[in-house]
């Protein structure tokens, strides 16, 4: 995190220690409600489309439960979706009867809009429900093309959601450009916020639909008689009335310190240190780069031949290199497809410099013997 999100976070605890919570909450009233200001110019939003959730799964829970689901309704997702979605899917499908679809990729990787579109219409517009793609999922440097899902999903009046955890902070977003009902994102990663903290967008299309989540909270609703209740008429209504305030206002200035660097600069930077590290990578016998797509990111992965990756990490962390593994639970789809069982995931941000990649290169290399 940079120094100024800690403060934020670290002045606001001192000042719950000194006042109590409730009044500290509201003495910071108005730095809390700028920073729904500045997450909604992160993808291009208003702010009363923003709601402050625990994390970008949570907020992708709160949308799901959006929509009520009955045996043999359909999701369609992607084969490159994040661990968490895959097993929610599966769990809608054992105690609710929701068959999952998986459309196709491209032949170079990513989810075919073509394929959604086709999946779509085999299970008839009355039967499926949502369409729900991770943008970039956590196991490779793979990004999908969610617009052109986007407009596949408008053009059949199909609820749309993206997964948006691991492109907020390195991905330039405009919600009205992928055309999405639902998109869900965390303070940390690129990012660079604190953990424990996320937010999430609802359009105005699901707003005006009533969507509202299944369990929906005293903060999102008002009891207004005996046997009646009143939506928050903003994406408000997807919020819990208990909040880590500290960490609420260490994503606002998260969002404000990456408006301030511009995504399109930090995005620029990522990628070209992500190319070079994939290009240095790939020159190392026994090395083998993973991610695949048209697009790719700043997630790099690869395998060493005949090494588990959770070893190769405790190398690199050995040697102040942070780094970590994904294992084939993570994308059983996409290891699969690739015959890996584990790989090391390098995520380099704007901040690292072409040194500290040539470094990383070096030890890997230095583990394998080369």
């Amino acid at each position: 995190m940079p120094r100024p999100v800690v403060a934020a976070i670290t002045e606001h605890i001192a000042l719950e220690a000194n006042i109590g919570g409730y009044d500290a909450a509201d003495a910071a009233r108005s730095d809390i409600e700028r920073g729904y200001d500045d997450l909604a110019k992160l993808v291009g939003a208003d702010a009363r489309n923003i709601a402050v959730v625990a994390n970008a799964t949570a907020g992708f829970i709160q949308a799901v439960s959006s929509f009520d689901f009955s045996p043999g309704d359909v999701i369609v997702t992607s084969r490159c979706d994040y661990t968490s979605n895959q097993i929610q899917y599966l769990a809608l499908h054992e105690r609710l009867g929701v068959n999952i679809v998986h459309a196709d990729d491209l032949p170079d990787g990513g989810v075919d809009p073509d394929a959604v579109r086709r999946a779509v219409e085999r299970a008839g517009r009355d039967r499926c429900k949502l369409v729900a793609i991770s943008w970039i999922p956590t196991n490779s440097g793979l990004v999908q093309d969610v617009a052109g899902v986007g407009a596949v999903c408008e053009a059949l009046e199909v609820p749309y959601l993206v997964d948006a955890c691991q492109a907020v902070g390195q991905v330039e977003i405009d919600v009205a450009n992928l055309r999405c009902d639902y998109l869900s994102a965390t303070a940390r990663k690129f990012l660079r916020g604190p953990r424990g903290i996320g937010f999430m967008y609802a359009s105005d299309r699901a707003l005006a639909r009533g969507d509202y989540p299944l369990f929906v909270d005293m903060r999102g609703a008002r009891w207004t008689a005996a046997d009646h209740f009143e939506l928050e008429p903003t994406a408000r209504r997807y919020e819990d009335s208990e909040f880590p305030y500290a960490l609420v206002l260490g994503q606002g200035a998260a969002a404000r310190y990456a408006l301030d660097v511009g995504i399109d600069v930090a995005s620029r930077r990522a990628w070209e240190l992500a190319a070079r590290l994939r290009n240095r990578l790939d020159a190392i016998p026994g090395v083998r780069v993973l991610d695949r797509g048209a697009t790719r990111c700043a997630i790099v992965t690869a395998s060493v031949d005949g090494v588990d990756a959770r070893e190769l990490v405790k190398h690199l962390t050995a040697q102040d290199i942070n780094t970590v593994s994904s294992l084939r639970e993570f994308g059983q789809y996409d290891f699969s497809d690739k015959g890996v069982e584990t790989a090391i995931r390098l995520s380099p941000h704007y901040y690292n410099t072409e040194g500290e990649v040539d470094a990383a290169v070096k030890a890997v290399a230095s583990f394998v013997g080369h």
